[in-house]
């Protein structure tokens, strides 16, 4: 062979001493062909750099092999990683993918955005829809192909043609609560997440239900956002209920609520966790690094991804998978 061209299936079938149809029977995952034929012929894909002609292929099956991903151009820790999470399950599967990336969550772009994914013939979407209004849009749809939405919704319609999928949030923040209960806490503030977003709502109920198993008391202070100006805020509205020793624990929405919340109450010569200890959700990049190092939820964005792409290949994987609490400096044992 010469450097002019690329190799062929037919490269790889004269130097396995086989025919195309059997390279093709290899390639496809045939298991009518016998182990050492297989072998010959994955040698010779390794010792060609034999790379499949995706386009070939498109045109044999009549299939894009090509997903479509809706999501916003959000910089939100959670919504932004679980895109790049199925990104990177999509090519480890072999799949293409198109992104459609709304300025907004309104329903008509959602309906939009897939209108446009399908009129370039993928075959299936993945939607990530953290709010309510989006989930509802779903359920409107009636389509031909296979859609997933990555959303923490609780009790979703079965007759809803789209599957869901998501980190269980309600858990999450059942096992972040469990956490300061188990550390004598027993005065507990909640900084919730703003209204309308599935993961606020479900964190919210974790932290809620499992504070009451305990008896303990409990407040919530409503966050406008998901950043770290809305946590310094919420943060402020915290400092006389800690002061007053109301408040011993807090469970933060997110990491970012929980970074601002911490600055907030510095600023007001509170200690953390030395006055108060708290809890983050999310276990975003540097958290560990923060001073005190920051207590949180861990989301496994790379597992969830790998879900959401075999929940749309048809292939079975649980509708969602449990987060962990990663403990470090932020919580610690409540004063007596």
């Amino acid at each position: 062979m010469t450097n002019s061209r690329p190799p062929s299936m037919a490269d790889v079938a004269a130097l396995a001493g086989v025919s195309h149809q059997t390279v093709s029977r290899v390639l496809n995952g045939n298991a009518h062909v016998r182990p050492e034929t297989r072998d010959r012929v994955a040698s010779a894909i390794d010792q060609l750099g034999y790379r499949r002609n995706q386009a070939a292929r498109t045109l044999v099956t009549s299939r894009s092999a090509t997903i479509g991903i809706v999501a916003t151009n959000t910089t939100h820790f959670g919504p932004a990683s679980t895109v790049l999470a199925i990104e990177l399950a999509a090519r480890q599967a072999d799949l293409f993918v198109s992104i459609a990336t709304l300025t907004s969550w309104a329903p008509r772009d959602v309906a939009s955005a897939i209108d446009q994914l399908m009129s370039q013939g993928v075959d299936g979407i993945v939607v990530v829809a953290p709010i309510a209004d989006v989930a509802r849009e779903l359920d409107r749809l009636s389509t031909r192909i296979p859609i997933v939405a990555v959303a923490a919704r609780r009790n979703a319609p079965t007759d809803s043609a789209v599957a869901y999928v998501s980190v269980d949030q309600h858990a999450g923040a059942s096992r972040a609560t469990r956490h300061l209960l188990d550390l004598g806490h027993t005065k507990l503030a909640h900084i919730a997440g703003p209204p309308g977003w599935f993961d606020a709502t479900e964190r919210a109920r974790g932290f809620a239900e499992q504070a009451a198993t305990s008896g303990a008391q409990t407040m919530t202070v409503r966050a406008d956002g998901w950043d770290a100006r809305c946590g310094f805020e919420a943060g402020l509205r915290l400092v006389d209920e800690v002061t007053a020793g109301r408040v011993t624990a807090v469970v933060a929405g997110n990491d970012y609520l929980a970074l601002g919340a911490i600055r907030a109450l510095g600023e007001r010569r509170i200690r953390v966790p030395h006055d108060v200890s708290i809890v983050g959700f999310d276990d975003i990049d540097g958290s560990a690094f923060l001073v005190p190092a920051l207590t949180t939820v861990h989301q496994p964005f790379a597992d969830l991804g790998g879900v959401a792409i075999d929940t749309l290949l048809g292939r079975h994987a649980p509708a969602q998978i449990v987060p962990e609490v990663v403990v470090r400096e932020s919580a610690t044992l409540a004063r007596s």
